[in-house]
């Protein structure tokens, strides 16, 4: 069985509501997931999970979120080799630069991204809604 780690930061609540939808939707296709904000996951268990989900809005100049994702993501990139991984996160401006850099990012880093990142601008609608169940489904089934 898949044991996948849903992590995310969020100001708005828009990037915890696509959390939700991929944690419920990886769920549903029979994984076992954990969900934390970027503040509560401990790195050292990285290798507990067989895939991570990784959500973070665009920040500042389309960029993650500084002080809380970006450091806990640089402490995980090395973990993600040969890893499943999925990327979301919603935005209000820009064209979506900080996902595809971030994606970018983390293939670099070895990691296999497992759906296209998924962009909500704002809270997320059905579009987006059915990219996070997808992404979550895909992360399971991986």
């Amino acid at each position: 069985m898949s044991k996948i780690a849903v992590i995310y930061w969020s100001g708005t609540g828009n990037t915890e509501a696509m959390a939700d939808l991929v944690a419920n939707a990886a769920t549903a296709a029979g994984a076992s997931v954990d969900k934390f904000t970027a503040s509560e996951f401990n790195v050292s268990s990285a290798g507990d999970y067989t895939g991570f989900a990784l959500g973070c809005p665009a920040m500042g100049a389309e960029q993650l979120e500084e002080s809380e994702f970006e450091p806990m993501y640089q402490d995980l990139r090395g973990s993600l080799s040969g890893k499943p991984v999925g990327l979301f996160g919603s935005y209000g401006w820009g064209d979506g630069e900080w996902i595809r850099t971030w994606a970018e990012d983390a293939e670099a880093a070895g990691a296999r991204l497992v759906v296209e990142p998924v962009m909500a601008n704002g809270s997320p609608d059905g579009d987006a809604e059915a990219a996070c169940a997808a992404l979550g489904t895909a992360l399971a089934n991986a």
